[in-house]
């Protein structure tokens, strides 16, 4: 017996995975946790956590925080909302949780990022600025070449 599965075992872990995300997408604003997503796809939770990291790169719920603090950054740069607002209207029920995760993403704390691109991307179409401000992880962001 092997510890791999088999192709068609795989193949519908992964349409299994793709609808979790997909829901994560469309879903992040309602009350998720990884318990709920397995148990939408009729998954373990553990499993699903350890399935997703190895598809994506990283665990459901960090995929979760990365789309709620994304949505977080187009609400604050519209900034007819406060910060609390915001928090609450992408889906967190903890503003310290949301201000710490926000920080770590985008490198400032969210009201800092309200102020400062308030007037930086005045002009710019959503969908642009969107792309230019999306937050950038520690593993995503690029190693200086040495000389």
């Amino acid at each position: 017996m092997t510890s791999r599965p088999a192709p068609d075992q795989s193949l519908r872990d992964l349409a299994r995975l793709r609808c979790v995300k997909d829901r994560i997408d469309r879903e992040y604003a309602q009350p998720l946790d990884v318990e709920a997503l397995a148990r939408g796809a009729h998954l373990s939770a553990g499993h699903l956590s350890r399935a997703f990291r190895r598809a994506y790169g990283e665990s459901p719920y960090s995929y979760l925080m990365t789309r709620r603090i994304e949505r977080a950054m187009a609400l604050l740069r519209r900034g007819d909302l406060s910060v609390t607002e915001v928090c609450f209207a992408v889906g967190c029920s903890s503003l310290g949780t949301f201000s710490t995760r926000f920080t770590e993403l985008v490198g400032v704390p969210p009201s800092v990022y309200r102020r400062q691109t308030g007037s930086a991307t005045e002009g710019i179409p959503s969908c642009v600025a969107k792309q230019v401000t999306r937050p950038v992880r520690n593993r995503e962001a690029a190693v200086p070449a040495r000389g």
